[in-house]
């Protein structure tokens, strides 16, 4: 299991919370045994190495949750390999009953810390990164648990191509203030809002996920894109 501590180095602390809840149904638990060996990350490979070469770019979404919105992409965009990373394995299986059932040969899978595989990203091999809801922890003292950190963003400037795009969406108005913060401030990225609609509305061929729709009941949603400055 992942230490609570340092990850990745000085200034990665963990930041998610448990890694299983329920224990998966026989289905879901075969298809971790059996799917998910073969199209995990590999440590050491070179992400495009993992994609059939008809791939044309690559996307990555960090901490995917229950897949709805990798899986949606994934169906809408054959021609994108997508990288999903996401430590908790409930997430990991129903992502596969996903792969299984839509037969999808563009996905990859890091079932851990995303920060594990960055080394093996090439600088500039991704055009998108996602970042869609994940854990604020809201209270003060846990503040430097939250993923979105300078190092985060050095990481994500080097990764991107330029003018790839980092998406970020949150119903925290505190961490979108602290996200806000963080990234405006970075020399590598510039956001693309032009008016409210921008940020209150989420990006064409957006997929809801369960999580949203329950937050969508009662507290503000929040949809942020960054555009990666070119190189000089």
């Amino acid at each position: 299991m992942t230490s609570d501590t340092d990850h990745n180095g000085p200034g990665y602390l963990r930041s998610y919370g448990r890694r299983q809840g329920k224990k998966l149904r026989p289905g879901r638990e075969r298809l971790v045994t059996e799917l998910l060996p073969q199209i995990a990350v590999l440590p050491g490979t070179p992400v495009r190495d993992l994609f059939d070469a008809d791939i044309k770019s690559l996307w990555m979404e960090i901490g995917f949750g229950g897949g709805e919105h990798l899986s949606a992409q994934a169906q809408a965009h054959p021609e994108v390999g997508i990288i999903g990373c996401e430590p908790f394995i409930n997430g990991v299986a129903k992502l596969l009953s996903e792969i299984d059932e839509h037969d999808l040969q563009n996905v990859r899978i890091h079932a851990d810390d995303a920060r594990d595989m960055f080394p093996d990203v090439a600088d500039g091999a991704l055009e998108r990164v996602f970042i869609l809801f994940p854990d604020p922890w809201p209270k003060a003292k846990h503040h430097k648990r939250r993923l979105i950190q300078t190092p985060l963003l050095n990481e994500l400037a080097r990764m991107l191509e330029d003018g790839g795009e980092f998406r970020f969406a949150s119903d925290h108005m505190g961490y979108v203030r602290w996200v806000l913060a963080f990234v405006l401030k970075h020399p590598d990225f510039e956001w693309l809002a032009e008016g409210p609609d921008d940020w209150r509305q989420p990006p064409e061929g957006w997929t809801t996920t369960r999580y949203e729709q329950k937050a969508l009941a009662g507290d503000k949603m929040v949809y942020l894109r960054f555009r990666r400055i070119p190189r000089g």
